[in-house]
């Protein structure tokens, strides 16, 4: 089964009028976290992008690392079938930091796993936790590439999505001019 099919069979796949952290509008929104709550999907998720990771680099990392909350159940799965550990970030008092006995040896090759990248910037905050702790980031990894690029701060960015939605402006958004609301079901507050 793809990626989009398990999303779609856990109703993470949404159609409606929504809000977009970035404040827009779109007809589709991805929900990672509802495909997620599902072990099996996440395990499956995981394989896929484990798998793709593997085809991308020949050799894998020796860690998974990865921004919570999104990243953290699907770079945990991630780790699981590529056989390493997996630890994660986390924000304390507005800076991205790994903490709780996590760290990093001296040149351990880092896959960083995040569920959706739309902008890069909690991805690129995880980035630089890893090149401080010592870490050699080899790769970037997630479930969907809003993107639009195929490369982040420099490294390979691995996807097994890469969904095209409309957005627009909510003053240009025809669901608004056809008198809809937009609902907001992300976890990160509008812009």
């Amino acid at each position: 089964m793809s990626a989009e099919s398990l999303l779609h069979e856990s109703q993470a796949l949404l159609e409606g009028h929504f809000q977009l952290s970035s404040g827009k509008h779109s007809p589709r929104y991805l929900q990672c976290a509802v495909a997620l709550q599902h072990p099996r999907i996440a395990a499956a998720l995981g394989e896929r992008i484990a798998g793709a990771v593997t085809d991308v680099l020949g050799d894998g990392p020796d860690v998974v690392v990865s921004p919570a909350l999104g990243g953290l159940i699907i770079g945990h799965e991630v780790g699981r079938a590529l056989g390493v550990r997996a630890c994660f970030t986390e924000r304390v008092d507005g800076s991205m930091t790994m903490r709780r006995g996590f760290g990093l040896a001296e040149g351990e090759r880092v896959l960083m796993v995040e569920d959706v990248i739309t902008t890069g910037l909690s991805s690129r905050e995880t980035l630089a936790v890893i090149r401080d702790l010592g870490g050699e980031p080899v790769a970037t990894a997630s479930i969907a590439n809003r993107s639009g690029k195929d490369a982040l701060d420099g490294l390979p960015l691995v996807s097994l999505l890469q969904p095209d939605f409309p957005v627009w402006d909510p003053e240009a958004c025809p669901l608004c001019a056809d008198g809809g609301t937009a609902i907001k079901p992300g976890s990160r507050p509008a812009a």
